[in-house]
């Protein structure tokens, strides 16, 4: 494996840009939710007075965010992020509008939920369980080394609702302009 390419102090490899509707809203509501630092020098408006640029920290990661212009098509975002507290962050997010896809689940040793913002975003809520040995069994590894990569080989309760509630939730996606 190569060297990591270097990037900007408090930046990552991989650094999320959300565009939305609202963007002051959802960088406000992202602040509320999951504990969000906005990086206040990022904050760039464009000369329509939408925002350009804004940099949020959550965790150790960085999430860009701009405002969608009129004639940009809707483009949610689709975003995981590792939580110490699954039920508050729902809480928060709810009491603040979003509307909850996913509730607690078990996923392979971890716990996830998902939830949509008032922007339309869907949000991957993690907790990650580091003792916690993941569900995959023996027989659904054998099945998948012999080409059997159809999820339902492995399928249970839980990820059968997993699965339930993101088809469901993907296609309700609409722009919320219309």
């Amino acid at each position: 494996m190569t060297a990591l390419p270097p990037v900007p102090t408090g930046s990552n490899t991989v650094n999320p840009f959300i565009v939305a509707d609202g963007a002051a809203d959802l960088i406000d509501f992202l602040i509320e939710v999951l504990g969000a630092e906005e990086v206040p020098e990022a904050r760039t408006l464009d000369t329509d007075g939408l925002i350009l640029h804004a940099e949020l920290r959550v965790g150790d990661s960085l999430l860009s965010i701009a405002d969608r212009k009129p004639a940009w098509p809707f483009t949610p975002a689709l975003t995981r992020v590792y939580v110490d507290d699954v039920e508050a962050v729902l809480a928060r997010a709810e009491r603040l509008g979003a509307r909850i896809v996913t509730r607690p689940t078990d996923f392979f040793g971890d716990t996830l939920a998902r939830f949509q913002d008032p922007a339309a975003n869907l949000w991957w809520v993690y907790r990650h369980h580091p003792d916690a040995a993941p569900e995959w069994s023996d027989d659904a590894s054998e099945r998948q080394a012999e080409g059997d990569s159809d999820w339902s080989a492995f399928s249970t309760p839980e990820l059968e609702y997993v699965h339930s509630t993101l088809t469901e939730a993907m296609g309700s996606l609409r722009d919320p302009r219309i």
